[in-house]
């Protein structure tokens, strides 16, 4: 894969007399993983809100994979291979960790309700199909040893990854990936490098809104900084980790020797 697979061109969010997102321009090349930091309210959310589908930009435009899709909400650009994580876990609790990556999985089935209802034989290789991709999933995600435990019994870092495993099983292209290391210790931290580097294995491009500058400096490709809703920086980890600008607004003296 190569070229670019997403092209944002002077985003911009305004609620209200706040301008969260100032004409922001950036690039996502196929196979890459890009970090995205910055303070708090630096608008590094509401641009992944956008991107998402959550929120319609106020201006500028978005493309994904050489398609115009600016404004296109959040279903669709699932169906056109974008999914996320979210910075508060947003499983369900009382179902399965099988059962919580199996609905995630069925975004991508062609059976309409007639064939469920009747139960034809499409209908039955998709579940099938459902079933064996949800249960790679864990695998993948390390938690297929968890499966039939319910989701709100799983430790925070297995519960990061149970999120992680729902946005996989949609198929994506492009996976936004928001604070996944929130929380975590040392140990589970290298358990995520190891898995976005994996992922991106998989022919996954990935995006990720980061504050653990280990994490970002060890997995991600190039980083971009927001601040106040502006890009300020953009780069190699190297380069934008010891830039003064970055190191002011945002690192203070935890520079991170990538």
């Amino acid at each position: 894969m190569t070229g670019d697979i997403l092209a944002v061109t002077g985003l911009t969010k305004i609620f209200g007399g706040l301008t969260a997102v100032r004409n922001v321009d950036m690039t996502v090349r196929a196979g890459e993983v890009v970090g995205l930091i910055g303070p708090n309210g630096a608008g590094k959310t509401t641009l992944f809100n956008m991107l998402g589908g959550s929120f319609p930009p106020s201006s500028g435009s978005i493309r994904f994979d050489g398609v115009d899709c600016t404004g296109a909400p959040s279903h669709a650009m699932g169906q056109r291979g974008v999914s996320r994580t979210f910075q508060i876990t947003s499983l369900f609790p009382s179902l399965s960790v099988l059962d919580n990556v199996r609905s995630a999985a069925y975004r991508t089935t062609r059976a309409g309700w007639g064939a469920a209802v009747f139960r034809t034989p499409a209908y039955r290789r998709e579940e099938e199909e459902v079933r064996r991709r949800a249960h790679e999933t864990l695998a993948f995600c390390d938690l297929d040893h968890r499966a039939e435990v319910l989701a709100d019994a799983l430790s925070y870092g297995e519960q990061r990854r149970l999120e992680i495993a729902i946005a996989l099983a949609a198929q994506p292209r492009l996976l936004l990936l928001d604070e996944p290391a929130a929380g975590m210790n040392p140990e589970e931290g290298q358990r995520l490098v190891e898995m976005i580097r994996r992922i991106r294995a998989r022919g996954v491009t990935v995006l990720l809104v980061e504050h653990h500058m280990r994490v970002v400096a060890s997995v991600c490709d190039r980083i971009l900084v927001l601040d106040h809703g502006v890009k300020i920086a953009e780069g190699a980890p190297a380069q934008v980790l010891n830039d003064p600008e970055v190191i002011r607004v945002y690192l203070g003296r935890e520079q991170v020797d990538a």
